[in-house]
């Protein structure tokens, strides 16, 4: 019996045991998965400029912040006449299905567009993404797609979206980099829909909702953007914030908690802001460079020194694609809307030239965020990039190439009424 005992304890011993280094073992894979689905990026919304950069190339499940991509796409519909604000629009059995977090809207039943915008900002509806997908796209997979194509055009050159709403999908994915070009594509060509991001709550169906976002009102500056979570993506948070005139967009994806996001997210934060300081000093000892195509002036920023800002460089219009060069035509008139256009020439390659930056890859990427925008009609365009040297340093001026000479000006026109610097540019 004593025997007996003394087997069955050491069976106790070994379970234990194993099951102890079970636990442990699962501990350091918890803890090695939530390193590995880390990443982060601060980028001057300004210029472009990467200010803090830590794996934002490496593939990543977005989560939640799929919906950032499916209401740029309904604010274009807004834009272009496609979707009414006040519009009431159908709730399909599917959507009704799906899977929480949700509204909990009803088959049959019906949300309008602004309630549907609020839901999403806020309390981040998966039940009204597809109801929005469907509408816009016919069906939810075909929306997707939509996605995907305005991701591409937007230069989010590894984004794959297979849903509207961001629910588990082994082949939806994104990066770091390719959310910050998100928001700011939001900041620049939907800023008129951007508050809906920076609401604390709404009132639906006899009960309130709060934004999901716990540093609104809490963090100086910070008006706005999306959270996100799954199991497999951790815990992801994009933000905006201003501060005295200066904006940053910053991402975090894979945190382990929504409390350690938020705190990383916070220091992310302020350090952006430091940096962006630390450049405002710099550009006071900077040449003002005088930019005689554009009339105005162009303020050339000293170069961040690697040693002081690790991993500072350019958020890009696309991944490791070098920009092409071209020569500016010299023949230009003023016309009666106020900005300068070249004597009309026979040829199809004309440009119309938007910005001039410090870098030829934030050059490209303006001209892509423009070539984005559906009302301007520029998906057969292609951007180039001009580099020009102003009192010693090169000035790279972002353009959109491959245009009649109709479409440049109608292009111009159309930036002008918007207060957007735009020059109509002959071909060579």
């Amino acid at each position: 019996m004593q025997r007996f005992f003394t087997i069955l304890f050491g069976i106790s011993l070994f379970l234990f045991s194993g099951i102890a280094h079970a636990a442990n073992k699962q501990a350091e894979n918890k803890q090695y998965y939530a390193k590995i689905k880390y990443s982060s990026i601060i980028v001057d919304s300004d210029t472009l400029e990467i200010l803090h950069a830590r794996q934002i190339d490496e593939l990543r499940y977005p989560a939640s912040l799929t919906k950032m991509m499916t209401l740029y796409l309904v604010f274009d519909a807004l834009d272009d006449g496609r979707l009414k604000i006040d519009e009431k629009i159908k709730v399909s059995a599917k959507a009704a299905n799906t899977p929480p977090v949700k509204l909990g809207l009803k088959r049959g039943g019906h949300i309008t567009t602004r309630e549907a915008i609020q839901a999403l900002t806020i309390m981040s509806g998966n039940d009204v993404a597809v109801v929005l997908a469907e509408r816009l796209g016919g069906s939810e997979q075909n929306f997707a797609k939509m996605m995907t194509a305005k991701a591409k055009a937007l230069g989010m050159q590894r984004t794959i979206f297979k849903n509207a709403n961001g629910l588990p999908n082994p082949e939806q994915f994104t990066t770091a980099r390719d959310m910050a070009k998100l928001a700011q594509a939001l900041l620049q060509n939907h800023a008129r829909y951007y508050h809906y991001f920076g609401q604390k709550s709404f009132y639906y169906n006899n009960k309130i909702y709060h934004n999901h976002n716990a540093l609104l009102g809490q963090v100086a500056g910070v008006d706005g953007f999306k959270t996100g979570y799954t199991r497999a993506s951790g815990y992801n948070l994009v933000l905006s914030a201003q501060r005295d005139g200066r904006r940053l967009v910053a991402v975090v994806l894979g945190g382990a908690s929504g409390k350690t996001r938020n705190a990383h997210m916070r220091d992310l934060i302020e350090r952006g802001f430091k940096v962006q300081n630390q450049i405002a000093s710099a550009r006071h000892k900077a040449n003002m460079a005088l930019n005689s195509d554009e009339k105005r002036k162009v303020i050339v920023r000293e170069p961040v020194k690697k040693n002081t800002i690790p991993q500072a460089f350019t958020l890009r219009g696309s991944h490791k694609m070098n920009a092409k060069t071209l020569k500016a035509s010299t023949q230009r008139i003023v016309n009666s809307n106020g900005f300068t256009m070249p004597n009309k020439a026979p040829m199809d390659n004309w440009q119309v030239q938007v910005g001039s930056f410090v870098d030829a890859q934030s050059a490209r990427q303006a001209s892509m965020i423009l070539m984005a925008q559906a009302e301007l009609g520029l998906t057969k365009a292609k951007p180039v990039t001009a580099s020009v040297n102003r009192a010693g340093r090169i000035v790279y001026r972002a353009r959109i190439g491959g245009l009649s000479f109709t479409k440049a000006n109608e292009t111009c026109k159309a930036l002008a009424r918007h207060a957007k610097p735009c020059l109509v540019i002959a071909p060579n």
